[in-house]
């Protein structure tokens, strides 16, 4: 990278980084807009809502709440990140890397973990299975179920994001970056889009495909434990988690939860603390 192109790219952080809020909230329902409209004219499934406002409302609302779950950890990061700057702490800070560089590692690290790593562990550690199963509880996955977490499961997500900033001394910059991107990442391999085969299985290689991550939504094991990836489909083949099948075997949901539940918002939120949910696993 020369100096022209090191500074356009450091141009454009800073001027990320000074983004009043309003516009990243624009940008979440411009993302989530897109994938409807795209959703609508190229569907996967047709899929069967009695009513798709009340299958929307349900997600929304959990948008909601993960929303100011943000807010806070917001003060929480940039305190982080400042106390990283001030102490010149983490690992970026102890070795002298080009900035496209240091911007691809923060990029994977953040990817590994606060993708990869804290999903695997929302699947196979019991209590907090029951936390993720709001998210797979879904009848009907479509741009909206990307929005669709437990508060205290967008809680786990949030301090595996916190621990990568701490230990790489991220700016806050490499950090909005990479939520911008996961927003994107989120709505589109969500959204009930129908991509040409050959382009899907394509994407597959690198990056989270629709397709690919539609079967990680599959109602029965052993589909249900794989495909872990957010954005990067590298490491769900790199640790054996990675599988891609044809989606018309596909059906959604839990397949020990009652179907009809899936839109019940107090249902879905009281569910991970019910004393049935420890055995939605079969």
């Amino acid at each position: 990278m020369d100096v022209m192109e090191a500074t356009f790219l450091q141009s454009f952080l800073t001027t990320l980084e000074q983004w009043p809020v309003w516009y990243r909230i624009a940008f979440v329902a411009l993302c989530l807009c897109v994938f409807w409209i795209v959703e609508r004219a190229w569907p996967l499934f047709k899929l069967p809502y009695a009513s798709w406002w009340t299958h929307a409302r349900t997600n929304l609302s959990l948008l909601f709440t993960t929303m100011v779950i943000g807010l806070v950890f917001a003060g929480l990061i940039v305190g982080i990140i400042d106390w990283g700057a001030s102490a010149q702490f983490g690992l970026l800070y102890w070795f002298e890397l080009p900035l496209w560089t240091e911007l691809l590692i923060a990029l994977l690290v953040l990817d590994l973990m606060a993708q990869y790593i804290v999903h695997v562990l929302l699947h196979k550690i019991p209590w907090m299975w029951r936390l993720h199963i709001v998210h797979h509880s879904d009848t009907r996955v479509d741009a909206t179920t990307g929005t669709r977490h437990h508060p205290a499961d967008y809680l786990f997500r949030e301090i595996f994001a916190l621990l990568a900033i701490f230990i790489l001394g991220l700016p806050l910059a490499f950090y909005l970056l990479y939520r911008f991107i996961t927003i994107a990442f989120t709505y589109f391999i969500h959204a009930n889009i129908k991509l040409p085969k050959v382009l899907d299985k394509t994407l597959s290689w690198v990056f989270v495909s629709p397709d690919m991550h539609k079967f990680h939504h599959h109602r029965d094991l052993p589909w249900t434990d794989t495909n872990y990836g957010g954005i990067l489909s590298v490491w769900d083949r790199l640790f054996g988690t990675f599988t891609y099948e044809n989606t018309e075997s596909l059906r959604y949901g839990i397949n020990v939860l009652d179907d009809s539940t899936s839109e019940n918002l107090a249902y879905q939120l009281a569910l991970p603390f019910k004393a049935d949910s420890a055995k939605l696993r079969s």
